[in-house]
């Protein structure tokens, strides 16, 4: 069925594919996911994440842990204590997105040898000049 036909108007279609594409691209994102995959054990403070995410500045662990929240995936925590204890925790939603990536994670692993397989082939194939 053509768009025209589906009842959702132009900008409809695209205000609803940019929100995914830009949920895909936030969650896709290099840090990301090593965050919710620690958050969705249990609550983490800034510094456990900081040390748990290898290579992330605290810069970017910031901005991610922001967007993150902004997309209701974590919920951020602020305890009244001297120095504040700041906990970040994994959403429900964020919860049903780490089982989705376990088993894209497993689907992997299955697929590893026969990827790789794949990827000779293809190599081989494209360094051939003969096409």
């Amino acid at each position: 069925m053509s768009r025209r036909n589906s009842g959702v108007t132009t900008a409809e279609h695209e205000a609803t594919a940019c929100t995914v594409l830009q949920v895909l691209e936030r969650v896709s994102g290099k840090w990301a996911i090593g965050i919710l995959l620690e958050c969705s054990h249990g609550p983490r403070r800034f510094t456990e994440l900081e040390r748990a995410v290898k290579g992330i500045s605290r810069r970017m662990l910031t901005l991610t842990l922001r967007n993150l929240e902004r997309d209701g995936l974590l919920t951020r925590t602020v305890y009244p204590t001297v120095p504040p204890k700041v906990e970040y925790t994994a959403t429900p939603m964020a919860l049903e997105l780490y089982e989705s990536l376990v088993g894209l994670a497993k689907w992997a692993e299955r697929h590893r040898s026969a990827i790789a397989d794949a990827r000779v082939t293809y190599d081989r194939h494209a360094a051939d000049p003969v096409v």
